[in-house]
């Protein structure tokens, strides 16, 4: 029987980002990033994470902020036929996912926000991309901290029912 490559995967990173030295919630963070990055329907390749950098974590009351960026290769293992090793390619795609994660406080921590942008490496200088992330993760970080959120459409269009 086959396994997935969404089953197999994530250990496999795991065990190497163990080995980088990060948390917890940065491993998990990463293996959320490639589940993402491998869900999209133009990624036909399984890709492996090079390096994360930029880390951050933060503490606060509403919980922890985890945002990082991860550097992944394009590998020759097709996504739908994934084997035990892939041969990172060299000379192919290298693209770059910004992650910001805000997790609450609970003894096994649940995503109470998250935001993803993953592209070409040379994409994420452009000034604008560059701009929205920092929104957006700004915007994740203040996840779960009560009265100052802001109010987006839709938030709360399902918190009351029809009068009884």
């Amino acid at each position: 029987r086959r396994l997935r490559w969404s089953r197999w995967l994530p250990l496999a990173l795991g065990v190497a980002a163990v080995a980088a030295g990060q948390s917890p919630l940065q491993r998990r963070v990463v293996r959320d990033v490639l589940e993402y990055f491998h869900g999209r329907s133009n990624v036909h390749f399984l890709f492996k994470e090079r390096d994360v950098d930029g880390v951050i974590e933060r503490e606060d009351p509403s919980g922890t902020f985890v945002q990082l960026r991860v550097a992944l290769a394009q590998t020759a293992c097709r996504k739908r036929a994934p084997q035990r090793h892939c041969r990172v390619l060299e000379s192919r795609r290298k693209p770059i996912c910004l992650a910001c994660y805000k997790f609450d406080t609970s003894d096994v921590p649940k995503v109470l926000d998250k935001y993803h942008n993953c592209g070409p490496s040379h994409h994420l200088a452009a000034k604008e991309i560059r701009q929205r992330d920092e929104a957006e993760c700004r915007a994740v970080e203040e996840a779960g901290k009560g009265g100052d959120t802001l109010y987006l459409p839709g938030m709360f269009a399902f918190s009351r029912g029809l009068p009884a």
